[in-house]
């Protein structure tokens, strides 16, 4: 069972974009569901709350376990920015589980969200941070103007954008070799 983290944000768009591809998914809130998941989506939202909410629900060490395991950890918009490695404008704290650094909110406000099309995919930018350093072991998987907005590294895979609202699969098979 693929697991979403389910305390704020784009829930239900990744259950569904896991249920398309024949995947057995569920919301997950605690450590322990954490912890029995094969997998793992870090949704899309608010990077603050869900990082409060984290805090408040001791999830920390379940989630830096799951990405030390070798599970497929799949970490969207939001997500991107819990497992980056360093944080910026404004600074916070992080996961550290993927080898880049991000700057939040660097493609515009909620306004000036858009859709774009780009190597035969679909990507929704709202909010969306900018990777602006990849680790040495990150593999650039897809550009958005110079920009790397879809990294992997190992069993952890990042998007700056929202495959799920855009009805997209490709980045949930990639993440989870569906």
């Amino acid at each position: 069972m693929i697991g979403v983290l389910a305390l704020q944000g784009g829930v239900a768009p990744h259950l569904q974009a896991l249920a398309s591809i024949g995947l057995a998914a569920a919301p997950v809130r605690t450590a322990e569901e954490v912890r029995r998941a094969d997998g793992l989506v870090l949704p899309g939202g608010e990077s603050g709350a869900q990082l409060r909410l984290i805090a408040r629900h001791g999830l920390e060490g379940a989630l830096r376990e799951l990405a030390a395991s070798g599970r497929p950890l799949l970490c969207t918009c939001a997500g991107l920015i819990l497992a980056a490695r360093r944080v910026e404008r404004p600074e916070q704290w992080s996961l550290g589980v993927l080898d880049v650094d991000v700057e939040r909110n660097a493609y515009g406000r909620q306004l000036e969200s858009f859709e774009v099309e780009e190597g035969g995919m679909r990507m929704v930018f709202i909010r969306a941070p900018r990777i602006v350093r990849t680790g040495a072991k990150v593999e650039v998987l897809a550009r958005l103007e110079g920009d790397p907005v879809l990294v992997r590294s190992g069993n952890v895979v990042g998007a700056a954008f929202h495959p799920e609202l855009a009805g997209e699969t490709a980045v949930h098979r990639l993440a989870f070799r569906a």
